[in-house]
């Protein structure tokens, strides 16, 4: 296996049960930070993010390899007894055991904390899931847009005049990011304590935790607006269209200087003077907007940009995904890397964006693995079974 003994979490072992994106991207995260993580899964039931995606323009696994890229994959049918057995055996010499099935399953298969806890006494064991392990609403399963929905933050995204938006993605991958810090919470305090702890982490409280004064408005009898791309503070703020067609530009106005540098980096005149104090301008935003809608539609994006950044104006073109993919910036930083397989052909992708001063030891260091991939290692290595054993363990479908 790869040596990363330089990590932040070099030694940490993590025995990962978790499916689809908020659970594996935790994991995911704690991965690139040097955990070792041994994905357990199943041919039988496999994670419904492995499967290939045309959507996505190519019949690979696009969306698992977000959130599985580092870890390591074995095979137990966890319907079979034996299988569940080596499970709690990995568990054993693992420090993290994380799992985001709704609640109740992971019990249900005799892997719940107090089973496990008599397997590794001192486990770290997270359960992420829509609405926790407790409570009237933990029957509920959940996914991406059904987090916001719940937590509120769909409701104060979008417009005004339109309807909520609810997140995918960033709804998962904000769970995940939450539980990551929680478990490493948990881990430092069974580093002090020796005593294991079970982490309940609900992705709709996390998506509550993201509105804001919001829900101070609400509770003072106040109705929150969907702000849309509006600021309360500033005028103009949004985001405008640029001569090009679909390549827009993201703008921001703190105060009259940057207004006066706005003008003059465009060469335009405004011959409305209450629009020349901020107050104006709040009161006025849509004429604003027009206005400036109007002057930058005129404008190459990436060239005008520049100029507003010069004259000391917040505003950036709004990147696309090939913009990300070949900013020389990001490259400089090791943010975008290019990784590779066997076989497969060098690819970019995002690693950790955290640097550390005494390691570079962090990110993706290999593409997600083909199901069951590290089972030499794993039931071989670390758990000293033979290829005999399991042969004949694969012969009954308790590896599979």
């Amino acid at each position: 296996m790869t040596n990363r003994d330089n990590a932040p979490l070099a030694g940490v072992r993590i025995a990962d049960f978790t499916i689809h994106a908020a659970g594996p991207f935790c994991t995911h995260m704690l991965s690139q930070l040097g955990a070792q993580c041994i994905k357990i899964e199943s041919l039988s039931r496999p994670d419904a993010f492995r499967k290939p995606h045309a959507v996505y323009g190519r019949m690979h696994a696009a969306t698992f390899d977000q959130v599985s890229a580092n870890k390591l994959s074995v095979r137990l049918n966890l319907k079979q007894p034996e299988a569940v057995e080596i499970a709690k055996r990995i568990v054993a010499v693992s420090d993290i055991a994380a799992e985001s099935f709704r609640p109740g399953v992971i019990k249900r298969l005799g892997l719940g904390f107090d089973v496990l806890r008599e397997a590794k006494p001192d486990i770290v064991m997270l359960s992420l899931s829509s609405c926790g392990q407790n409570g009237p609403d933990s029957h509920f399963a959940g996914y991406a847009p059904l987090f916001g929905a719940w937590g509120g933050l769909g409701w104060m995204t979008g417009y005004a005049d339109g309807p909520p938006v609810e997140m995918r993605h960033v709804m998962d991958h904000s769970a995940g990011v939450h539980a990551a810090l929680a478990t490493i919470a948990a881990l430092h305090q069974r580093r002090r304590t020796g005593r294991a702890q079970h982490v309940d982490l609900a992705a709709r409280e996390v998506a509550s935790a993201m509105i804001g004064d919001a829900l101070a408005m609400a509770s003072a009898g106040f109705t929150p607006q969907r702000p849309g791309n509006s600021s309360p503070a500033m005028a103009p703020h949004g985001v405008y269209p640029s001569a090009r067609a679909d390549r827009w530009i993201t703008l921001a106005v703190r105060n009259d200087e940057e207004w006066r540098g706005l003008l003059q980096a465009l060469n335009v005149e405004c011959d409305a003077p209450h629009l020349g104090t901020a107050q104006g301008r709040l009161k006025h935003a849509a004429v604003v907007d027009d206005l400036v809608s109007r002057w930058l539609s005129a404008h190459d994006a990436d060239a005008i940009v520049q100029r507003l950044q010069r004259a000391g104006v917040s505003a950036h073109v709004s990147w696309n995904m090939q913009d990300i993919a070949d900013d020389p910036h990001l490259r400089a930083r090791g943010t975008v890397t290019q990784v590779s397989a066997d076989d497969v052909p060098a690819r970019p992708a995002v690693g950790a964006p955290a640097r550390f001063s005494r390691t570079d030891d962090v990110g993706i260091h290999r593409l997600t693995p083909a199901l069951g991939q590290d089972e030499d290692y794993v039931f071989g290595e670390l758990l000293g079974m033979s290829r005999t054993q399991r042969a004949e363990l694969e012969g009954r479908e308790v590896i599979l």
